[in-house]
C-alpha cells in the first residue's frame, strides 16, 4: 500500500505560522555579543560610578534629614540657599477618587505612592505603581549664586483646596511669600489623569536661566503577575514623538534614544501604565530603558527600570509647563477617553495591518462578547464567528486539495514516463496544471490569507485588558498561561517552562488530527523535500512548547478553531465537493483552448532552454 503523505499546502500554512511564532518571541532576543557587551557596559558604569561616588540606584535619595537636630536643618538651609525659607516637614497629602490613590511628600512634591483602588496583583494584593521608593522625581536647576540644586532635596508647602469638585494640592519651594517654585496637582472624580503643572513666579533672579532646566523622572517596574518573564514582555517604554510617531524601546535588552518633539512618555508595565504627558511637547528628551529580568523567578519583584531625562523651557526668567500624569489600566476603554492626548497609541495592538485588525475589529468585537457573556463563552463565540467567515478560504483550500488529488494518477503516469528526465517531467506537469485550470499555489493563498487573522490574535490575547484575571474552566486568567501542574522550585524544562499548561496540550491534539485529516494526497515524494510524517508530528509538539508559556486564551481560541475547522472540511468533503464532478470540470478544462501569460510563457520558455542546454 502506497504511504501516505501530508498535504505541502497544509505543510506550508503551518510553517508560516510556525515561523510567525518564532519571529514574535526572537525578534528582540539579544545575541550572546549583545549579552556580552551589556556585562561589560555595566561594570565600566558601575566602576565609574563608584569613582564618582554616585549612586546609580533609581530608588536612592538623599540622606533624610534629622528635624530635630537644629544644627543639621542650619547646614541643609546653607546648602540650599535661597530656597531654606520653607520650613522642612516630613508630612504628605493624599489625593484620591474612586480609582486612584496618590501620596505626594512635602520633601521634593513628588509622588511617592500610586495605588489602583479596584484592581489587585495575581496574589492578591492591591497593584501599586509607586511604592516604597520605587520612583523619583524632581527638577535639576541652576542658582544665580553658583549652586546647583535638585528639587528632590527641596522642602514643599502644601494647601489643599476643592474647585469644582475637583482636589487641587497646590506644592511651593518658597523663597520668600511672594517668590517660589509651585508643583500643581489637580484630581478629578473618578478619573486616572491628573493634571499636573510646574511653574514658578517671581525667579528670574533667583533662577540662573543660561542654564539648563531639566526634568528627571524614573522609575522601577514593580511585578503584578505569576510569570515575570511574561509579564516582562510586554513591559516597555513607549512615546510619541515628532507630530505623532509612536515609537518604542526594546523590550528584551538595555536601550536609550534622544528623541525631539515628545508629545507623552509611558512607563508601560503590562497591563498597568504611568504615563507623563503634554499639550506642548518637550523640545527633546534622553530615554532609557533597561532589563531587570534575567530568568524566571518566583521573588524577584521588578521588570525594567526607565528613565526619562526632559529640558524644560525657560521663558523671561520663569518657568511654566502644563502636563498631565496617567496612572491607570492599560486599557482601551480608559485610554480612549483621552483622545486629545493620544494616549491609546501607547496598547501594543500590533503593527501594521495586523494591529489595525487588533485594534478595530478584534477588541470592540470581544469588549461587545463579553459585556454579555462570561469571557471563556466570548472566546469560543467570537472563533466560531471568525472561522465561519474564514470558512470560504477553508473552502478553496479543500477544493484545491480535492483537485490535486484527483490529478494525481496524471501525475503518477507523468512520473513514471519522464522518470528519467525530471526537467520534462516538470514541463509536462506544469502544463498539465495548466490545461486542467488547477495551481498547486492555490492551497497556499488560504494560509497567507489567515496570517493577518493569527497574527492579529497573538497579540489580542496577551495585551486584552478585557481578559485580565478572566478565570475560564481551570484557568484563573485567559490573558496569561493556565496550569494544572507547577514543577518544584528551581526545576524548568527548557523552552518549555516550570508549569504544564492544558489548554496548549489540547490546542496541540487538535492540530494534529487536523493534520492527519489533510493527508491521504497521495503527493508523490520530491527529491530534497523533508520527511512530511516527520513533520507532522513535529509541527504539534512545537506549538506545546510555544503555547505553554502564552495567553491560555489564544490556546482556547486555537482548539476551539482547529475542532470547528475540521468540522468544515468534513461537511465539505462529504455533503459539498463531489470528486466526479470536479473530474468532469478538469477534463472540460483541458478542452478549452488556453492562452498562456508573460509570467507562464517566461516559464516554459525558461525551462526549454534548460532542456536543450541539457542535451548539449
Amino acid at each position: 500500500m502506497e504511504e501516505k503523505k501530508l498535504d505541502v499546502n497544509s505543510i506550508i500554512g503551518f510553517v508560516l505560522i510556525f515561523g510567525i511564532l518564532i519571529f514574535m518571541f526572537y525578534q528582540n532576543k539579544p545575541t550572546p555579543e549583545e549579552l556580552e557587551e551589556q556585562a561589560k557596559q555595566e561594570q565600566v558604569e558601575a566602576k565609574a560610578a563608584q569613582e564618582e561616588n554616585i549612586d546609580k540606584e533609581v530608588v536612592a535619595e538623599a540622606p533624610v534629614l534629622n528635624l530635630n537636630d537644629s544644627t543639621a536643618v542650619a547646614n541643609y538651609k546653607s546648602q540650599i540657599g535661597a530656597f531654606g525659607f520653607t520650613a522642612p516637614s516630613a508630612a504628605t497629602t493624599v489625593l484620591q477618587n474612586e480609582v486612584l490613590y496618590l501620596e505626594i511628600s512635602n520633601k521634593g512634591g513628588h509622588i511617592i505612592e500610586a495605588k489602583m483602588k479596584n484592581f489587585v496583583t495575581y496574589d492578591s494584593i492591591p497593584v501599586y505603581l509607586i511604592k516604597d521608593g520605587n520612583s523619583s522625581f524632581g527638577l535639576n536647576f541652576s542658582t544665580t549664586d553658583n549652586r546647583v540644586l535638585n528639587t528632590k532635596d527641596l522642602y514643599f508647602e502644601p494647601s489643599l483646596s476643592n474647585s469644582d469638585n475637583n482636589q487641587v494640592l497646590s506644592l511651593k519651594a518658597k523663597v520668600s511669600n511672594n517668590q517660589y517654585l509651585e508643583y500643581r496637582y489637580e484630581m478629578k472624580p473618578d478619573d486616572y489623569l491628573v493634571d499636573f503643572t510646574i511653574r514658578s513666579q517671581g525667579l528670574d533672579r533667583v533662577m540662573n536661566d543660561s542654564k539648563p532646566v531639566t526634568l528627571d523622572w524614573q522609575l522601577k517596574g514593580i511585578r503584578h503577575s505569576k510569570s515575570i518573564v511574561y509579564e516582562n514582555r510586554y513591559t516597555r517604554l513607549t512615546y510619541n514623538h515628532e507630530d505623532g510617531k509612536i515609537s518604542k524601546l526594546s523590550e528584551g535588552s538595555d536601550d536609550e534614544e534622544t528623541e525631539e518633539d515628545i508629545k507623552w512618555i509611558s512607563y508601560r508595565q503590562h497591563f498597568f501604565s504611568s504615563i507623563l504627558a503634554t499639550k506642548e511637547p518637550f523640545e527633546t528628551g534622553a530615554l532609557e530603558s533597561k532589563n531587570l529580568v534575567e530568568e524566571e523567578s518566583r521573588t524577584f519583584g521588578f521588570t525594567k527600570e526607565y528613565a526619562s531625562v526632559l529640558p524644560l523651557e525657560v521663558k523671561g526668567g520663569e518657568l511654566s509647563q502644563n502636563m498631565h500624569w496617567y496612572f491607570g489600566p492599560t486599557d482601551v476603554e480608559v485610554l480612549s477617553k483621552y483622545e486629545d492626548l493620544g494616549l491609546e497609541d501607547s496598547i501594543p495592538f500590533g503593527w501594521g495591518i495586523f494591529g489595525w485588525i487588533n485594534r478595530y475589529i478584534f477588541t470592540p468585537f470581544y469588549s461587545f462578547l463579553g459585556g454579555m457573556l462570561p469571557a471563556g463563552i466570548a472566546i469560543i463565540i467570537m472563533t466560531i464567528l471568525v472561522r465561519l467567515a474564514m470558512s470560504p478560504v477553508t473552502y478553496k483550500s479543500y477544493l484545491s486539495q480535492a483537485k490535486m488529488k484527483v490529478l494525481k494518477p496524471e501525475i503518477t503516469e507523468l512520473g513514471e514516463k519522464y522518470k528519467d528526465n525530471a526537467m520534462k517531467k516538470q514541463q509536462e506537469t506544469m502544463k498539465l496544471y495548466g490545461k486542467a485550470g488547477v495551481s498547486p499555489m492555490s492551497g497556499c493563498v488560504p494560509a497567507f490569507l489567515q496570517m493577518p487573522i493569527f497574527y492579529a490574535l497573538f497579540m489580542f490575547f496577551p495585551t486584552s485588558f478585557a481578559l485580565r484575571q478572566k478565570s475560564f474552566l481551570w484557568a484563573d486568567d485567559l490573558s496569561s498561561f493556565d496550569t494544572i501542574y507547577q514543577f518544584p522550585e528551581g526545576f524548568s524544562i527548557p523552552f518549555y517552562g516550570d508549569h504544564i499548561s492544558l489548554f496548549p496540550i489540547l490546542a496541540s491534539v487538535a492540530i494534529f488530527f487536523y493534520m492527519m485529516m489533510t493527508t491521504g494526497q497521495n503527493m508523490p515524494t520530491q527529491p530534497g523535500m523533508p520527511n512530511m510524517k516527520f513533520i507532522m508530528y513535529l509541527m504539534p509538539f512545537m506549538m506545546l512548547f510555544f503555547f505553554n508559556n502564552y495567553a491560555s486564551g489564544l490556546s482556547l481560541y486555537y482548539f476551539v478553531s482547529n475542532l470547528i475547522t475540521i468540522g468544515i472540511m468534513l461537511v465539505i468533503k462529504n455533503f459539498i465537493l463531489d470528486n466526479d464532478k470536479i473530474h468532469a470540470q478538469i477534463q472540460e478544462n483541458k478542452k478549452k483552448p488556453k492562452k498562456e501569460n508573460k509570467f507562464q510563457r517566461k516559464m516554459r520558455e525558461m525551462m526549454e532552454q534548460a532542456e536543450a542546454q541539457k542535451k548539449k
